[in-house]
Order: C-alpha cells, then sequence, then structure tokens
C-alpha cells in the first residue's frame, strides 16, 4: 500500500462530514509499515464503537467511516470476517455498520458486515502460512492471492457504501 498523510485520511472519507473526519483520531502514521498493508483500519481510541478504513481505489485514497455494534458475539463460538475471510473467535470479529455516502446515509440509511474487530484483516492473511514445500505454493505466492481477495470483498463493501439507495 502506498503511504498516507493525515491530510489524505481526513480528505478521503465518502460517508462522513468534514467535521466528522477533522474529529476522528488517527493512529500514528509513522509507525506503519505500509508495504504489509492492504488498507489502514483503526478503532478511534476516544470513542471505540468508531473505526475507520481508508485504502487506496484507482489510486484515489478512499476512507470509510464505520460503527461497531455494542455487543459482541458469544465467546465460545466461532465466526469470520467477510472481508479477510479468517476464522477466529467470535468475539474477535464484530457486525461493522457505514452510512452510504451521500443524501442516503444522511437520511439514515445504512451497509454492514462482520470485520476483524480490530480492524486487522492486513495481518491475519499474513498468519498461518504454510511451510514451504514442493507441494505448496511460496508464501509470497499465498499472501498475494489472500490480498487480492480481501481488496475484492473490499472494494465490493465499498461500493455498496457508494451505492445509492
Amino acid at each position: 500500500m502506498k503511504p498516507l498523510t493525515a491530510a489524505d485520511i481526513r480528505s478521503s472519507f465518502v460517508n462522513a462530514s468534514r467535521g466528522d473526519a477533522d474529529r476522528l483520531w488517527l493512529p500514528g502514521l509513522h509507525e506503519v509499515v505500509w508495504e504489509d498493508r492492504e488498507y489502514l483500519g483503526w478503532r478511534d481510541i476516544r470513542m471505540p464503537h468508531r473505526g475507520a478504513i481508508v485504502y487506496w481505489r484507482d489510486d484515489k485514497p478512499v476512507g470509510i467511516m464505520l460503527r461497531a455494534a455494542e455487543s459482541s458475539m458469544s465467546r465460545g463460538r466461532n465466526a469470520m470476517c467477510l472481508l479477510c475471510q479468517t476464522p477466529q473467535p467470535a468475539d474477535q470479529v464484530s457486525l461493522f455498520s457505514a452510512p452510504r455516502a451521500g443524501e442516503a446515509g444522511r437520511n439514515g440509511d445504512s451497509v454492514g458486515t462482520y470485520i476483524c474487530a480490530d480492524l486487522g484483516c492486513s495481518h491475519m492473511i499474513r498468519m498461518g502460512l504454510p511451510p514451504a514445500s514442493d507441494m505448496t505454493p511460496p508464501a509470497e505466492h499465498v499472501v498475494a492471492h489472500r490480498a487480492a481477495g480481501l481488496g475484492r470483498r473490499l472494494d465490493g463493501f465499498t461500493a455498496n457504501v457508494l451505492k445509492a439507495a
């Protein structure tokens, strides 16, 4: 992923007011390992149910403001993030909703999906890689395949956010 600046991020949101984007807490961008990310996702430490995803789409940063469900799924069950498609304990996956862009969002229309609760899908697709052998592809091919799928699913979710009601 190409690096993002604070200005890139704040101006990228398609479903938030300028004021909401300006008030959003940003993570330490100097600490981000950009080449190991498909998107930048984080939770606002001042408002724990608010989160954001920003990524490059058609050479332009696109940001989506998210809200996590107030309740979590039951412990002891499994769930799957629908972006990275990683099965994990249910309390590590959260239902996130995003207001649609434009008038539809201002009228209360939203879309939702289950995503890693910490918005860390870029890390999840790099975990649990099979050891290299004659029968398995090299780890970088596995990560590239997982990253491509993550990108397609993120683009699909973004298209739903951008879609008029």
